[in-house]
């Protein structure tokens, strides 16, 4: 038998499928991947319920070379995993590769985007989001006076409202004339 057989079942190969933007070839490929990061924990076997309860730690995926110079790796570990640890099952790390990939929308990508600098959860991407999210861009480089001068301007732009946030609705329309914003928003299998 060859790796669909014994790796997941039929049924879960389908169900995978159907939930992400991959074939069933990229899948294993997937889980290849996860599998790599802690061969003595993730057995070859996954036909039970080892796809939601095995969890690879969160400094195991962030040492990934998709993500380790990514300024954002803790932040997408723990929008991706179910539990916000950001330590990840597969079901986790195949939703991120899945959302990362060149197959997904940009609607969706954009969503996953807003959770990612939406640290504090809130919905909006508030004075403090913004902050967070230069700071992480700028390699903590940026002043203080430096990262208030570009937020204010940011929401003085794009915060149509003025209600000193941006909604997601308000980051759309920002994302959505962003032509290079589906080129940076992606992992390569």
């Amino acid at each position: 038998m060859g790796n669909k057989a014994t790796t997941f079942t039929e049924d879960q190969l389908e169900a995978y499928q159907d939930c992400t933007f991959f074939t069933q070839k990229e899948i294993l490929r997937v889980f290849k991947r996860f599998q790599m990061l802690d061969p003595d924990q993730i057995p070859f076997d996954m036909t039970g319920s080892e796809t939601r309860t095995l969890k690879i730690p969160v400094e195991t995926i962030e040492s990934m070379s998709e993500l380790k110079e990514n300024p954002f790796k803790r932040r997408i570990c723990e929008v991706f995993s179910e539990d916000g640890s950001g330590s990840m099952s597969f079901d986790d790390f195949l939703d991120m590769f899945s959302i990362f990939s060149e197959a997904a929308p940009r609607d969706i990508k954009t969503v996953y985007a807003f959770r990612i600098y939406d640290f504090d959860g809130d919905n909006y991407l508030n004075r403090e989001d913004l902050e967070k999210t230069l700071f992480c861009l700028s390699g903590k480089e940026l002043s203080t006076e430096e990262v208030t001068f570009v937020v204010d301007k940011v929401l003085e732009e794009t915060d149509l409202d003025d209600d000193g946030s941006l909604s997601y609705i308000e980051f759309e329309h920002v994302i959505s004339r962003a032509p290079d914003f589906l080129n940076t928003f992606h992992i390569r299998l």
